[in-house]
């Protein structure tokens, strides 16, 4: 079960089926399948303070993953702010929900055991996130 949930602001306007349906669909191009994973939405000052307190880092970021997976089931909680990503989307002259779905699967490639913090390993995390965000049918509905 995928769960999502708002601290702090407002749950961001995403379709929870549908997102939750491609997050399956790319967990599954990686032979995992999805186990209990939680979506937490917070502030800058919200994911400053779980960061400092789990992880004992001092700094702002987009995402947190909690890697709680079993064998080729991916569980996990996932804490989002949503200041960094609109900060980000303006930053890389990116569309604010392209960005927050960016985000969003991030976590979950984490989940699926890709890294981005080694020599090349940022490439391969881009990569991955640009195959996903393709088939994201948020991004990619017909506006008529």
């Amino acid at each position: 079960m995928i769960s999502y949930s708002a601290e702090g602001v407002r749950m961001p306007d995403i379709r929870k089926r549908d997102t939750t349906r491609w997050i399956r669909a790319v967990a599954a191009t990686y032979g995992r399948t999805v186990g209990e994973v939680g979506y937490l939405f917070c502030d800058d000052e919200k994911i400053l303070e779980v960061n400092n307190e789990y992880l004992g880092h001092d700094y702002y970021t987009d995402i947190i993953t909690f890697d709680y997976d079993e064998g080729q089931q991916i569980n996990g909680d996932l804490v989002i702010s949503l200041d960094t990503v609109r900060t980000n989307a303006e930053k890389y002259h990116k569309d604010y929900s392209e960005e927050l779905h960016r985000v969003i699967i991030h976590g979950i490639l984490h989940l699926c055991g890709i890294n981005d913090k080694g020599p090349g390993e940022r490439e391969i995390m881009e990569a991955a996130e640009n195959r996903a965000l393709a088939i994201c049918p948020a991004l990619h509905e017909r506006k008529d």
